[in-house]
């Protein structure tokens, strides 16, 4: 049900600070209204509205405001009465539609606060609050007081489920990477040189010279024997290397469900028909 909360100011700044504050509060500003009233000459006065074309010019302004109270509040002439009364003191009327009897009433509050007029103490006839609230129904769009007292009331809620769509990690696998020193047998060639010492006997027969006068002597020669070994040592070089990581991918991916959500039918009982009906199977 839509609710309209409505407020009379004596200044239109204090009714500028209400629109401003129903704002910031998160009031959508499409639904809120503020006309106001200016000296259009001597003793004439007009009624202008800053978001709606101002209708009826063929009208005085009292008609007008008259006409605008009796639509808003209905059935309920005295409010109705009262709230067009005090419009006559009123510098600027404000408006704001809201969904909820909470958002009504924290509208009321704001209006309060910013010093809206007192339709009860503004004349002796005691008019409504300052803050008058009506609602309107949604499937008609008829004017219904909040205050009706209904009989036999009873209440259907209609819910509706909305799908709401996250996300969260999971793990998928991954890669443990290990990395151990083991040992490998392996050979290499090599060619190594070895001296020997060899002695060699010759028989000769032959006149001594004076060479061999002089090695003719005690004496003494020693010859050492030379050879190669293999010598290993170990060299450690870097033939490859392992990079690791992670390759980010995104995907697109569809989620299908079920929503639930209340239906309310409406059926009339037409009772004479049923008579009709009743009558016939009589005869």
């Amino acid at each position: 049900m839509t609710h309209t909360v409505v407020g009379l100011f004596e200044d239109r700044a204090h009714a500028q600070a209400v629109m401003n504050e129903l704002i910031a509060e998160g009031f959508v500003k499409e639904h809120i209204d503020i006309s106001n009233r200016r000296f259009a000459g001597d003793d004439e006065y007009s009624l202008t509205d800053e978001t709606t074309d101002t209708a009826g010019r063929g009208e005085g302004i009292g008609d007008r405001i008259t006409n605008f109270f009796n639509n808003l509040f209905g059935d309920d002439e005295t409010t109705a009465r009262n709230y067009s009364t005090a419009a006559s003191d009123a510098d600027a009327i404000l408006t704001v539609q809201v969904d909820s009897e909470e958002r009504a009433e924290t509208a009321r509050e704001i209006f309060d606060r910013h010093d809206a007029m007192d339709v009860d103490e503004h004349g002796t006839s005691g008019y409504g609050t300052a803050a008058g609230v009506t609602g309107r129904t949604a499937a008609t769009g008829s004017e219904v007081d909040t205050d009706t007292n209904l009989t036999d009331r009873a209440t259907i809620p209609v819910v509706e489920e909305n799908l709401k769509v996250g996300k969260r990690e999971v793990e998928r696998g991954g890669a443990r990477i290990r990395s151990r020193i083991i040992d490998r047998p392996v050979e290499e060639s090599v060619r190594l040189r070895e001296e020997h010492v060899v002695v060699n006997r010759h028989p000769v027969d032959r006149e001594i010279t004076d060479a061999d006068m002089k090695n003719f002597r005690p004496g003494e020669m020693e010859l050492t024997e030379r050879a190669e070994v293999p010598v290993v040592g170990k060299e450690a070089r870097v033939v490859e290397e392992v990079e690791i990581g992670k390759n980010v991918t995104e995907r697109e991916e569809t989620v299908r469900d079920t929503v639930r959500a209340t239906e309310v039918d409406v059926d009339e009982i037409d009772e004479s028909v049923k008579n009709t009906k009743t009558k016939r199977a009589r005869l």
